[in-house]
């Protein structure tokens, strides 16, 4: 049996194993929905809307429906910031990059791994033209030196996917969990990121809710990606540990609104 709370189904009743932990994960972001108000899309976000500084952040995707951990759409990516010591990205600015700017779509795949595979696969989908461009260089300068073009000509060729892309994210629903501690490979954003990620992944077993047959991510150039059925590559071939999710229950019932 399932209980719906907005648009996140907490399941009841005898369940065990890695669908047991998958259970409670959708249960605890349901439990986040509550304190949230319900996911947010980020075309509809701007910085004024009282983000935490840092956190980990889960995305859902629109035709990705939960089956064997209940009823609802599924997480298809997980991701935080600032894991390198000193670094000061806040959790808006990562979610900023990769939806891009919010009068014009246009965005910068460059600086978010999340908008350069989403549009790699919508190139390669026939969404659009996927420009020889993407992907290449640190910046727009440097993959106009590296394709002998001429920087605008590459800027006006990535335009039209770099709007797409943003149309594209920027529908996605998420939620996010505030998760305040030091940069650094240790912190427990990176162990709650790392280990919801292993635990929803397919690259190394299948998991209990596969993606669909019409999922974009099966486009994706990346072996990893198509594998796990997430648009994350890294930690999809990890095992989890089952304790994030303590980690995860003990951060939600110290929310401060």
């Amino acid at each position: 049996m399932a209980v719906r709370t907005g648009s996140v189904v907490i399941a009841t009743g005898p369940v065990r194993g890695r669908i047991a932990d998958t259970f409670r994960f959708y249960g605890l972001l349901a439990r986040i929905a509550v304190r949230t108000g319900g996911s947010r899309t980020l075309a509809a976000c701007d910085g004024r809307m009282g983000w935490p500084r840092r956190g980990v952040y889960f995305f859902f995707e629109a035709g990705e429906e939960r089956s064997a951990s209940g009823h609802g759409l599924r997480v298809v990516r997980i991701g935080t910031h600032a894991l390198n010591p000193g670094s000061r990205t806040s959790l808006w600015a990562r979610l900023s990059q990769h939806r891009g700017s919010a009068w014009s779509g246009a965005g910068n795949h460059r600086t978010s791994i999340f908008r350069l595979i989403v549009g790699a696969a919508l190139g390669r989908r026939g969404d659009c033209a996927l420009p020889p461009s993407w992907g290449v260089g640190s910046d727009i300068g440097a993959a106009a030196r590296r394709l002998g073009a001429a920087r605008e000509t590459v800027k006006r060729g990535e335009a039209d996917l770099e709007r797409r892309v943003s149309g594209y994210i920027g529908r996605m629903p998420f939620l996010w969990l505030g998760v305040d501690d030091p940069p650094g490979s240790s912190s427990l954003r990176g162990t709650v990121e790392r280990n919801a990620i292993a635990l929803l992944s397919h690259a190394v077993e299948p998991a209990p809710d596969p993606p669909s047959g019409d999922w974009l991510g099966a486009f994706s150039d990346r072996d990893m990606v198509r594998a796990s059925g997430l648009w994350n590559s890294r930690h999809v071939g990890e095992s989890h540990d089952s304790l994030f999710l303590d980690a995860m229950d003990g951060l939600i019932a110290r929310w401060r609104e």
